[in-house]
């Protein structure tokens, strides 16, 4: 039975050893794949233990949440991109058999047990031969065929006539909220989704991505009308995280609610988050995390928070956090949403 002190004792074990242990398996798997070690190029041999390391810090995070869920998600990931990039369908599964040998033989064994039953799941995964990354503008929403227009413009390089589709739909009638939640965010899921699967490079999505905050940074004349209710919120995304729409659009969604907001956006050290929140009064704090290996920065932010003279309610929310449902009360939140609208209905809730 997997217990919480053995997989978080693991997770530390493999964090702390994770340049011995990305070696080890690189080495074991070029000999797996009939290569020798010795002869390949120092950049492809750095590439490989860089790749093994994001393998590694997946599964000590998951490990740390007691999650399967947030490896076996990540593999499954990693295994669409691996395929659209022409990669032996036998480089993934091999190389998590390597590290399910190599973790056990480095690990303390009731450690190792529990990592194994973690990358067991996740070989399920990897051997999965028809692994697709499906589309995201499908589906029955109104604004299906304008966001499909909208990303084609993106993709095009066409920013001046993106914004304008999305100006003209708003003063035609469609909602703010609307857009965001089934225009820009499931184009941005999308554009991530393309970007998998080899069909745009990474110049694209920062420019796609780009025009996309201009666009909502149009719309808030749109925004800021709400009667105010003498509220104030937070909006931050933790230190390393580069991913910012989410909370933004968390943000705009409050100041259409009538809540005062102080957006802080992406990659806020923990000592600058605590300041912000006691100079602002903050009745609410929202932080986000889109990438599992940050999730324990959210845990030590959200207890930075804890250890102030008056803390507010915090909230999380974010892509771990919609795999696991259960992580937001292991890093210590009051609450978590999926989107943008149910964080102000749980921002709403938590305060009142």
């Amino acid at each position: 039975m997997i217990t919480e002190s053995n997989a978080r004792m693991a997770s530390v074990a493999i964090s702390s050893r994770k340049a011995e242990l990305a070696a080890l398996i690189a080495d074991d798997v070029y000999r797996q794949l009939g290569l020798d070690p010795a002869a390949c190029r120092i950049e492809d041999r750095e590439k490989s233990e860089r790749d093994i390391g994001y393998h590694l810090n997946y599964l000590a995070d998951a490990l740390w949440a007691e999650d399967p869920a947030l490896f076996t998600n990540y593999v499954a990931w990693a295994n669409v991109l691996f395929s659209s990039m022409n990669f032996s369908p036998t480089v993934l599964p091999t190389t998590l058999e390597v590290t399910r040998t190599v973790v056990s033989n480095l690990l303390p064994l009731d450690l190792a047990g529990v990592s194994n039953d973690y990358v067991i799941l996740g070989l399920l995964e990897a051997n999965e031969k028809d692994a697709v990354a499906p589309s995201f503008l499908t589906g029955d929403s109104p604004l299906t065929d304008l966001a499909a227009q909208y990303l084609s413009l993106l993709l095009q390089g066409q920013r001046h006539a993106a914004v304008q589709l999305i100006l003209d739909a708003v003063r035609q009638g469609a909602s703010v909220s609307d857009i965001y939640l089934d225009v820009f965010q499931q184009t941005q899921k999308e554009i991530g989704r393309l970007w998998q699967t080899n069909e745009i490079s990474v110049a694209q999505e920062h420019y796609c991505t780009a025009v996309t905050q201009f666009t909502m940074s149009q719309l808030y004349p749109y925004i800021f009308t709400a009667v105010r209710k003498d509220r104030r919120m937070v909006a931050t995304s933790v230190g390393g995280e580069l991913h910012e729409i989410g909370i933004r659009m968390v943000a705009d969604f409050f100041e259409l609610n009538g809540w005062d907001t102080y957006y802080l956006g992406a990659n806020t050290p923990t000592e600058s988050v605590v300041q912000a929140v006691a100079e602002n009064g903050a009745d609410l704090v929202a932080i986000s995390a889109t990438l599992t290996p940050h999730v324990q920065k959210v845990a030590n932010l959200v207890e930075a928070i804890r250890t102030m003279k008056r803390p507010p309610r915090v909230m999380v929310g974010g892509y771990p956090f919609n795999i696991s449902k259960n992580l937001w009360r292991i890093v210590g939140a009051d609450g978590t949403a999926g989107d943008a609208r149910q964080a102000v209905q749980t921002g709403e809730r938590l305060v009142a």
